[in-house]
């Protein structure tokens, strides 16, 4: 792509000069936000938005109910790896049979809504910091005398 400038004078040159600099610095702001975005999408956050919100799943799990089966399966083996770790054979299979059953009636909204409750444990506790640190109203109206 080649461009042709009717340039006349050095003030026109130095004018043309100063236009092109913000244009490449312009394009390249716009090419780096851009990028950024490309990118955004495909970490782990950006994916988690993406598929993991109740109309995406419900489309699969209605049919196939996806979810609940492979919860049925899954909770069992972690509740017995983690929280009954040193328990004997027979807690072992009641904590399975009932997180089996549990596991099943799970399905994608119940996933989903644990999830982002679990998130806003982590994320709502900035906020409640900057709120506190902030104004406090102590019940005084701002026309009294006391104020």
């Amino acid at each position: 792509m080649s461009r042709r400038y009717n340039i006349n004078n050095r003030e026109e040159l130095h004018a043309m000069v100063c236009q092109l600099r913000a244009e490449h610095k312009q394009k390249g702001t716009i090419l780096v936000d851009d990028s950024k975005k490309y990118l955004h999408q495909f970490t782990l956050g950006g994916l988690i938005k993406k598929y993991a919100t109740p109309s995406a799943l419900l489309k699969v799990d209605d049919k196939l109910n996806i979810s609940s089966s492979i919860m049925s399966m899954v909770l069992p083996f972690i509740m017995n790896s983690t929280l009954f770790r040193g328990s004997g054979f027979l807690t072992k299979t009641l904590v399975g049979l009932a997180s089996n059953k549990v596991g099943k009636s799970l399905d994608a909204e119940h996933l989903s809504a644990i999830f982002n409750s679990v998130k806003s444990w982590f994320s709502g506790s900035k906020k409640k910091k900057e709120k506190a640190e902030g104004y406090v109203d102590y019940g005084i109206p701002p026309d009294s005398e006391a104020y």
